[in-house]
């Protein structure tokens, strides 16, 4: 196996050889860390640099985390086409790695006039999208279906193939596939500046020079900041913040299905949906920022939330509220992701990728791997990346402390240390042995769930922080 190589902190390292690297993708969420994964598979010198302390810290790390078909994508738009090819594919690696995937299907419910009388033109739409699995429910069909829904419900277009995904696993997958195939990772590596020359882009980062021969901007929300670097203004990125509630397990029974709204203009609404953590999600909210760090809850966020709940599932007003967070997607004002080759600057801008990008990572991936073979990369002869098993995180039988016959070997994973989420002794030593181990509690509950539950690390925070700060007793 090839030797992994992360780097942080410290100046970059100097290539052994002064060359250049092949290519090197700005960001590393998870349409960056597909990409780097996707371009693993050739004998080529790849690195992927992050401005912050881990993979997937963005937007890929907030939100709704739904495996979407496309059935409501612009027909004949590229998102259309990514996000129906990037469903198959996801699913496959997903099942594949072990990345927890539920399917649970999908309801659009319509609640009033208007929006029954959409509902024909949004199965049209489905499948004008090559989607033919949909069908309209009528307001008996759909209380048989969601018992607990609020009264009023006129039908629904339902969507079966919708699924829900782990979002933190898969960019986590992918990174460390990567990072084993010889990619080099580095973080805390913000890029401040870009000059082009005849063969080769010079970066400017926090860490010092980095040199590469082609170049792609995944930089999410600061897209378009990268795309003007390069010379380019084709696209402004404005975050639109998502809040959500993450309500406690004891409220999972309340729901069967994902609830959509009939989406507007703005986005596909307020939903509440169960997670393969075994919560229930209500959310997102659609405000339009011009802070792209405002990822702060807000008091009107939070009732408006609670308003729209209490119409969809009443019941789920009156459960315990685990967590509330938010999220920035990268909006641009068009219908479709920004997808661009530069062949003049050996470079392709991947933006305005939105809540659709997790579900079509892998399909973006292939597609600008494409592009740049397109505007003269030299592939080379591809090849098979190693096998890959991530932890499980789901709640089904597959947790380790559930195995009998695992706790008997190791009692490691017998022993709870975060009793909300039954996160054991062993996954968290797995987890700081991994090839990419968290630096953070932060990036230890996205690789294990140890502190998300309930208490939300009232039990066990104080001992998780302490194993980062070497005060563990």
């Amino acid at each position: 196996m090839t030797p992994t190589v992360t780097t942080v902190g410290d100046p970059l390292p100097e290539p052994p050889d002064g060359a250049p690297y092949d290519v090197t993708v700005i960001g590393a969420g998870v349409v960056g860390t597909a990409l780097a994964r996707a371009l693993a598979h050739h004998p080529l010198r790849i690195a992927l640099v992050e401005a912050s302390d881990d993979i997937g810290t963005g937007t890929s790390k907030a939100n709704t985390a739904i495996l979407h078909t496309g059935f409501d994508a612009v027909p004949g738009s590229l998102e259309a086409r990514l996000v129906r090819e990037g469903q198959r594919k996801l699913a496959e690696y997903a099942a594949a790695t072990g990345i927890p995937v539920e399917r649970v299907g999908a309801l659009l419910v319509a609640w009033d006039d208007e929006q029954h009388a959409a509902l024909p033109a949004l199965l049209a739409k489905a499948e004008a999208n090559d989607y033919h699995a949909a069908r309209i429910l009528d307001a008996d069909e759909v209380a048989a279906r969601e018992p607990a829904l609020g009264p009023g419900v006129l039908g629904a277009l339902e969507i079966p193939d919708e699924s829900v995904i782990c979002p933190w696993t898969t960019p986590l997958a992918f990174a460390t596939q990567a990072v084993r195939a010889g990619v080099h990772l580095h973080l805390d590596c913000r890029v401040t500046a870009i000059a082009t020359g005849k063969n080769v882009h010079t970066l400017t980062t926090s860490r010092g020079p980095l040199r590469t021969r082609f170049l792609v901007n995944a930089a999410g929300l600061h897209a378009d900041v990268v795309d003007r670097m390069l010379g380019y203004d084709a696209f402004t990125v404005t975050p639109r913040r998502g809040q959500l509630l993450v309500f406690d397990k004891l409220a999972r029974d309340l729901v069967r299905h994902i609830l959509l709204p009939v989406p507007t203009a703005a986005g596909k609404g307020v939903l509440v949906a169960p997670t393969v953590f075994g919560n229930v999600l209500l959310g997102p909210t659609a405000e339009d920022l011009d802070d792209k760090t405002a990822t702060e809850s807000t008091g009107e966020g939070i009732a408006l939330l609670r308003e729209k709940g209490r119409r969809i599932l009443p019941r789920l007003l009156d459960e315990e509220v685990t967590a509330v967070y938010a999220g920035l997607r990268a909006a641009t004002g068009r219908e479709d992701y920004r997808i661009q080759d530069h062949p003049e600057r050996r470079a392709v801008t991947v933006g305005g990728i939105r809540s659709t990008g997790l579900t079509a990572s892998m399909a973006i991936a292939d597609h600008v791997t494409g592009l740049l073979a397109g505007i003269g990369l030299d592939l080379g002869e591809p090849a098979s990346l190693a096998p890959l098993t991530m932890p499980y995180l789901g709640t089904d039988d597959r947790r380790p402390y559930l195995n009998a016959a695992l706790v008997a070997r190791d009692p490691a994973y017998g022993t709870i240390v975060c009793h909300c989420e039954r996160v054991t002794e062993g996954e968290i030593r797995d987890a700081f042995a991994a090839t990419l181990p968290p630096r953070t509690p932060a990036g230890l509950a996205r690789r294990t769930r140890a502190g998300n539950g309930r208490c939300q690390g009232f039990a066990c925070g104080a001992g998780l922080r302490a194993r980062f700060e070497g005060t563990e007793t």
